[in-house]
């Protein structure tokens, strides 16, 4: 069985850090809107929670197989059951 990549053992790492980005950004941008620390607060764990669903729902659209284990494959390139 072959080992995964570094690319995808860090990609969990790099999606939480990419929601983690824009879900303090959300933060600081309702902070200055309501001028309310509580309420950014709870956007931005809204906001990071949406973002972290919505990039696992893409990377699973572009990639089907990134969701799977890592399963025996026949010689003709299907999965076996």
């Amino acid at each position: 069985m072959n080992a995964p990549h570094r690319r995808d053992r860090t990609r969990p790492a790099e999606l939480l850090g990419i929601s983690a980005i824009l879900a303090a950004g959300v933060g600081v941008i309702v902070f200055f809107g309501v001028r309310d620390l509580g309420v950014a607060a709870v956007w931005a764990g809204v906001a990071f929670i949406v973002i972290v669903v919505v990039l696992a729902m893409l990377v699973l659209a572009s990639n089907p197989d990134a969701g799977r284990g890592t399963g025996d494959k026949k010689d003709d390139g299907t999965r076996m059951h």
